[in-house]
């Protein structure tokens, strides 16, 4: 198995495979778009910033954060299971089923999302104090829970979506709506004199508008179908649908645990170690909404990769996957590299943006930027382990849940906050290297150095003499001059490995 990569790629370039070759270079680009859009929300974050400060966009971080991890509960895995489900009744041509489990996924996943919303409400009113967390933090945590439904509607309606390779959706859905609307609800709000609540009540009205337009989005593919004649009772199909998303939904529940783990922790031991309080965890919120934009580069990716790699393994059509991993892999590290570079060199110019005063999270920022990187780049493999063996995905997340749980806590107790950039990264490594672990040793994937080298050579390349330039030359104009050393000297290793790989397939 390990001989036939190299061969397998040269069948992807030259063969049928360049249909999915073709195919997954335009669903990258269109997630690409979606997520180049949803970055609008960053002009929400930075208002929070500048009219609230860092007190308001710490209690907001902290907030959302747990809202994303809670609203996981809600979804159980079906977001992901819906896409596998729809991919392959859409390779097989029943689009009936497809609409079918549309219907199923939003109407159980809208339903627990209310349910889990109301009894955590419940939870925190009661258990908030005995748990010593801010009163603050309480009441906006309470509030941004009603905007569970709104998540769940948005995540099945798009994973509906990604399952009939229709990923345009989601640039209209989070990227123009939920970014428009939030940043347009919280300047409403704020103006009307809501100022305590006003970012909760933004994301709540903001998340509720992308889940009705991608739900609506996701129905007019099946508008023209006829009513049809059922094969499999509801009962039977929601059955097979929440046995396969359950160990899924557990795998998110961890996985979104693992992502908000450092924020998390720092909003629950707010004043209580020295160096954590609510204005250096709003500078780090910004901090991590920052980085955060590097994982969402995965996302260019694993939407259309999901339902390709479910329909080529179960096809059979191991090679061939594998070697789509193998390149999309190469096209990550491409991605990913410069923006690292960008954001560790002139984060403290970047964190301007935001005010003077969080220029204090520059060097946190060059640490969390390095773990978001590498949380993007192993989630290929994530997506591979999923549609083939979900429970294994499932032990992973456990295991890292409880090392990086450990690794976390002790590091904010002994650094403060940077012990909480500190854990994130020593989390997301425990987490790639147990994933990469499973890849070689379970399904006898491999990455091989060859296909990940020119991207790593490259930025070698270009960093050595930016990082020379950056300390001989101080202050914000070194900063962006040794990036600009970087990016050109990174954009012309591209374009030659590009050209090179052009004459080599026409050759």
């Amino acid at each position: 198995m390990p001989n036939t990569l190299p061969n397998a790629i040269v069948d992807l370039a030259q063969t049928g495979a360049d249909d999915t070759h073709r195919e997954l270079k335009r669903g990258a680009w269109l997630n690409t778009l979606a997520m180049m859009t949803s970055n609008f929300r960053a002009i929400f974050t930075i208002l929070i910033a500048r009219l609230l400060g860092p007190v308001s966009l710490g209690l907001f971080s902290v907030a959302w954060g747990a809202t994303d991890w809670i609203s996981k509960l809600g979804v159980i895995g079906l977001d992901d299971g819906v896409t596998t489900f729809v991919a392959r009744a859409n390779a097989s041509g029943d689009k009936f089923l497809a609409r079918r489990l549309l219907r199923i996924a939003a109407g159980l996943s809208v339903t627990l999302s209310f349910v889990v919303a109301t009894l955590s409400i419940l939870a925190l009113r009661f258990f908030g104090s005995r748990l010593r967390l801010q009163p603050e933090l309480v009441s906006a945590l309470s509030v941004i829970l009603f905007a569970l439904p709104g998540i769940a509607l948005y995540r099945i309606s798009t994973s509906v979506s990604r399952g009939m390779k229709v990923m345009e959706h989601d640039i209209y859905s989070r990227g123009f709506t939920e970014s428009g609307v939030t940043t347009l609800a919280f300047l409403a709000a704020f103006a009307l004199g809501s100022r305590i609540f006003a970012p909760e009540i933004a994301a709540i009205v903001g998340t509720w508008a992308s889940g009705l337009v991608a739900f609506a989005l996701a129905s007019g593919l099946f508008r023209h179908l006829p009513n049809e004649t059922r094969a499999r009772s509801t009962s039977t199909l929601a059955r097979d649908l929440l046995s396969f998303s359950l160990p899924i939904g557990a795998d998110q529940f961890l996985n979104a645990f693992i992502w908000r783990i450092d924020v998390i922790l720092l909003g629950c031991l707010v004043n209580r170690v020295p160096g954590v309080t609510l204005t250096t965890l709003g500078i780090y919120g910004a901090v991590v909404g920052l980085a955060n934009g590097l994982r969402k580069v995965s996302q260019a990716f694993t939407p259309i990769f999901t339902p390709v790699v479910a329909g080529m393994t179960a096809t059979g059509a191991h090679d061939r996957a594998m070697a789509t991993y193998a390149q999309l892999a190469q096209w990550m590290l491409w991605i990913l590299l410069p923006f690292v570079f960008v954001l560790a060199i002139a984060g403290n110019t970047i964190l301007l943006v935001f005010g003077q005063t969080f220029q204090n999270g520059s060097q946190w920022l060059a640490i969390v930027t390095i773990a978001c990187a590498t949380n993007a780049f192993i989630t290929l493999g994530e997506t591979v382990i999923m549609v083939q063996r979900p429970r294994l995905n499932l032990l992973n997340s456990f295991i890292t849940c409880i090392a990086g749980f450990v690794i976390t806590y002790m590091s904010i107790l002994y650094f403060g906050v940077l012990g909480a950039a500190l854990g994130i990264l020593a989390t997301y490594l425990i987490q790639g290297v147990i994933r990469n672990l499973m890849l070689r040793f379970v399904f006898h994937w491999h990455n091989p150095w060859h296909n990940v080298s020119p991207p790593i050579l490259a930025a070698v390349a270009a960093g050595i003499p930016a990082m020379a330039l950056r300390v001989i030359w101080h202050g914000s104009a070194g900063q962006l001059a040794a990036v600009a050393t970087f990016l050109l000297i990174f954009g012309f290793e591209w374009n030659r490995h590009r050209s090179l790989r052009i004459r080599l397939t026409n050759a």
